[in-house]
């Protein structure tokens, strides 16, 4: 069996694509997903030898464990890895959580909330085991979340052996969809907020401030090491905390009497509803890099482990928002918690400013992970480093304002959440790892009367219901909304 050259992300034309040879040995590459920590060292991107059909059937791999072969310049704690799960989770979705609840009622949306959270956690814990299983057949030490996709494939059923590469391609495409996505709600987030701190000396449409902040955000994502954004990472982290708690103190003030609100509402909104809810959960992408990275990652998972912890107390704080927010102000509740704040308070518009920095400063750690997938590609169209340069940073300016153009176009900011949670995060939370799971145990089994098999199946007929329902709802408020 030929030995198979590896894809790396930041390598030139000839490494970039590749050779596809029979040999099924899987890619080693920086993740698109490693927004958070740096998951690969130097030596983890090296080639591992290739192994054909025959070798991954015959040679036993069971004593193999990957996590006492993983070489950690800096491997994070357990408190460490739970600190960046909360961060990769809670973002502008916990935000919008409140205006879910609109479109699920308040009983709907309490018990939705929490059912979604546990399929999502799930969902992550299956992702993971791939990894696991994959990295002992593969005899690799770690795979991001696009190699666990191809693996899958690559020592699948033979028929599904060819679509290995296709398999990546496409979690790597909902990764870029789903980040650019974020770095619109981001933009529109921080327009909004600052429009509703001006509306009360100065009034002007969403779309000037959209265009004030082009030129800055645009220089902020020039910079290209993420060493240099850690302080901005904290600055955000310190005032989305203080903005939630002080949002708090003002929803649970003059609680009205839970029969003001719908404890369930119709069909039509229902869709809405699991679009912003799965877009809240939006940490699938940080689950592997965060587990490749850790000190004792055997204490990841497991009924009392980081992961499962660190999603309860994310669920409980959706639920929260969510509930309290809907119950204080109803059907008049906004994309956004903080747009329902009183206008006049001192303390309610610091929340708005403190909130809109945060985001805005946070936009950068998002727009990383897209820019990094596509980069590659642009820089090896290009000979010398000056033109792959000028290249990288044309992209960038790029796609900055190509987030930009889809703010500017779709200013409903309830309505752009959802549509990205229905598209692009319930197609990697809900359906990516159910199919993985399927096809990664094809050979092995899945359990007593094929429990396995049935759950993904479930789960995977619950996420593309949610797609197609989810997207339908959410672009057609959106067209009603341009309409009106």
């Amino acid at each position: 069996m030929t030995e198979r050259q590896p894809l790396l992300l930041q390598s030139d034309a000839s490494d970039y694509e590749g050779s596809r040879g029979s040999a099924a040995r899987p890619v080693r590459s920086s993740p698109p997903n490693n927004t958070l920590v740096n998951v690969h060292s130097e030596d983890s991107l090296a080639a591992a030898s290739g192994s054909g059909d025959d070798e991954i059937g015959s040679t036993d791999k069971s004593s193999y464990n990957p996590t006492h072969h993983r070489d950690l310049e800096h491997p994070t704690s357990n408190f460490d890895t739970l600190v960046h799960l909360l961060k990769g989770n809670i973002g502008t979705g916990i935000l919008a959580m409140p205006d879910a609840f609109k479109n699920a009622g308040l009983y709907v949306g309490l018990f939705g909330t929490m059912i979604m959270g546990a399929i999502c956690t799930h969902c992550m814990h299956m992702l993971v085991n791939c990894s696991h299983e994959l990295c002992r057949r593969f005899q690799q030490p770690s795979l991001d979340f696009s190699e666990v996709a191809y693996c899958s494939f690559e020592s699948g059923p033979l028929g599904l052996r060819r679509y290995s590469m296709l398999a990546r391609r496409i979690v790597t495409t909902f990764l870029f969809i789903t980040q650019i996505g974020f770095c619109c709600v981001y933009f529109l987030f921080v327009a909004l907020n600052i429009k509703d701190v001006m509306d009360h000396y100065y009034k002007m449409p969403v779309q000037i401030y959209l265009l004030i902040m082009l030129g800055p955000m645009i220089l902020l994502n020039l910079v290209r090491n993420l060493k240099y954004l850690t302080p901005v990472s904290l600055v955000a982290a310190l005032l989305t905390v203080a903005g939630l708690a002080i949002t708090f103190s003002y929803m649970l003030v003059d609680l009205p009497d839970v029969h003001t609100v719908k404890p369930v509402a119709t069909w039509a909104t229902l869709p809405l509803y699991f679009g912003t809810a799965i877009y809240a959960f939006e940490g699938i992408g940080v689950v592997l890099p965060l587990e490749n990275n850790m000190r004792t990652p055997e204490d990841f998972g497991g009924t009392t482990g980081v992961l499962n912890t660190g999603m309860v107390i994310v669920a409980c704080l959706y639920t929260a928002v969510g509930f309290f927010g809907y119950l204080k102000y109803g059907d008049h509740v906004e994309g956004s918690i903080t747009l329902n704040l009183p206008q006049g308070d001192t303390l309610s518009q610091l929340v708005r400013i403190s909130m809109a920095v945060a985001i805005f400063l946070s936009y950068t750690l998002q727009f990383y992970v897209p820019v990094n997938i596509v980069e590659p590609f642009v820089r090896s169209h290009f000979d010398t480093t000056r033109a792959k340069d000028l290249s990288a940073t044309v992209l960038r300016v790029v796609l900055v304002t190509f987030t930009f153009l889809l703010a500017t176009c779709i200013p409903n900011l309830g309505s752009i959440i959802s549509l990205v949670g229905a598209v692009s995060s319930s197609a990697l939370a809900l359906i990516a790892p159910p199919i993985i799971e399927v096809i990664t145990f094809y050979n092995v089994g899945y359990g007593r009367f094929n429990w396995m098999l049935w759950k993904d199946v479930l789960i995977l007929i619950f996420g593309l219901g949610g797609f197609v329902f989810g997207t339908w709802a959410s672009l057609a408020q959106i067209l009603n909304d341009r309409t009106h």
